[in-house]
């Protein structure tokens, strides 16, 4: 039998599990699929925002591999210094495949990044989806106006929540002190700014035209802006996408603003020099501005600074410029492209390959892709390890990796304590009048979780 640990339930780590478990040329495989939370699917649950119920749906389709009685699911199971060393792991399966993605932020670095009010667009995330490690709150208090620095997919996320109304947020599993503060928000001005143009934006066209579909909002497009793109006026050499989301941005730059309730403003070739201080007093600083320069395109792909300046009013700002991967215990890492060396999955150590090491998803690759693109990233991996099996089978274990677990103080949640936090989270949404509804933090988490085996 060929034992295998894969660190991590997101999907690059439950498409390593069905990849697995479905091929046909290693009989006998079993495979527990572990995780830090006690909550599986990853950036399914914690990173899909509450609004697309159809992305989210992607869970029922996770959730069938990880019912498989091939697949056992671990959830509460660190790994590192503060709770399994890796070297132990890796001594209770044949192969061990990191699946743990980019785990921080990128940041601007420039003045007044640590101000108040100045947070990563991953924060802000984290806590509209009730992630358990979210300690901030008091995101749009007191705000009017707001920043968010980026133009992928996740600005767009964070751009169309601040938009929302209660009243379409409450059919989600939003968690309600998240939707109890939205819907006092006084936030009606909202910039998404990008350093370069139209025609290089990162969002998905089917993602951007979902802000024109706000209710008593409009998208305010300077066609000045626009027109500094090159490609803009002759869109027809771009890739199908961003020639679809240039037709999109242009149809907003025609239409005069119609007075609505909120606006959403595009904003393109403005590059953030510096977070401004709000000049109000208060028990501490808080931003208040971002200050940008104005870029034009080098002929190269890249864009230059003219040395000339704006600065945008807001006293919340959300900074979204991408992910990066953090070192892992007892990994190598290329601190360069925040990911683990590896030879198509394998891992790499000191120029050779480390035996029965392995890692997919965004630790293997970087941050990019769709969740689609986890697929192929897992099966080349799956494919590896499969070709390594007559090797690492050789080893024999200790035995059932569940009892050595928790011979060393560790409590995993199975699969039968996440179902418990299913119907706890049921519970709570029908007792406010909504459908389910997230636990927000650790200890409603494990208490759910624990009342399995009660």
């Amino acid at each position: 039998m060929l034992r295998v640990a894969v660190v991590g339930s997101g999907p690059s780590g439950v498409y390593t599990a069905q990849g697995l478990v479905q091929q046909s040329q290693v009989p006998g495989v079993r495979v527990d699929v572990l995780d830090r939370l006690p909550c599986p699917y990853g950036l399914v649950r914690y990173g899909v925002a509450p609004d697309h119920e159809k992305i989210k749906s992607l869970q029922n389709n996770l959730r069938a591999v990880l019912e498989d009685e091939r697949v056992r699911f671990l959830g509460g199971v660190r790994i590192g210094p503060d709770g399994l060393p890796a070297a132990r792991l890796r001594e209770l399966y044949h192969a061990v495949v990191y699946c743990v993605g980019a785990a921080t932020d990128r940041h601007l670095g420039v003045p007044g990044e640590e101000l108040a009010g100045s947070w990563s667009a991953t924060e802000f995330v984290s806590w509209y989806s009730a992630h358990p490690d979210s300690v901030a709150d008091g995101f749009v208090l007191g705000a009017r106006s707001a920043v968010v620095i980026g133009v992928g997919n996740v600005a767009v996320d964070v751009t169309r929540i601040l938009a929302r109304g209660a009243a379409e947020l409450s059919p989600t599993d939003m968690p309600q002190a998240a939707l109890t503060a939205l819907a006092a928000s006084e936030v009606t001005e909202i910039s998404m700014v990008g350093r370069r143009g139209p025609s290089q934006a990162r969002f998905t066209t089917k993602e951007l035209r979902e802000l024109g579909a706000l209710p008593d909002t409009e998208v305010i497009v300077d066609p000045r802006e626009l027109e500094l793109d090159p490609d803009y006026n002759e869109p027809s050499g771009l890739p199908a996408a961003n020639r679809r989301n240039v037709e999109v941005l242009r149809g907003w730059a025609a239409t005069p603003p119609r007075g609505a309730a909120r606006r959403i403003r595009l904003r393109f070739f403005l590059r953030p020099v510096e977070l401004l201080a709000d000049s109000g007093e208060g028990d501490g600083r808080r931003v208040g501005a971002v200050r940008f320069e104005r870029t034009v395109p080098d002929g190269h792909g890249g864009v230059t600074g003219t040395g000339r300046y704006e600065d945008i009013d807001a006293q919340l700002v959300l900074r979204s410029v991408g992910y990066r991967g953090v070192p892992l215990d007892g990994l190598p890492f290329d601190a360069e492209h925040g990911t683990v060396p590896h030879l198509a999955g394998r891992v790499v150590r000191d120029g050779a390959v480390a035996p029965g090491e392995y890692v997919a998803g965004w630790i293997k690759r970087g941050p990019t892709g769709v969740i689609g693109t986890n697929r192929p990233c897992a099966k080349e991996t799956v494919t590896s390890l499969l070709e390594d099996a007559a090797m690492l089978v050789r080893r024999e274990l200790p035995g059932d990796p569940l009892v050595a677990l928790r011979a060393a103080g560790l409590t995993p949640v199975e699969w039968a304590g996440w179902q418990a936090i299913e119907r706890a989270e049921a519970e709570l949404g029908a007792s406010l009048g909504r459908g389910v509804v997230k636990l927000p933090d650790w200890t409603s988490l494990l208490a759910a979780a624990r009342t399995a085996r009660s």
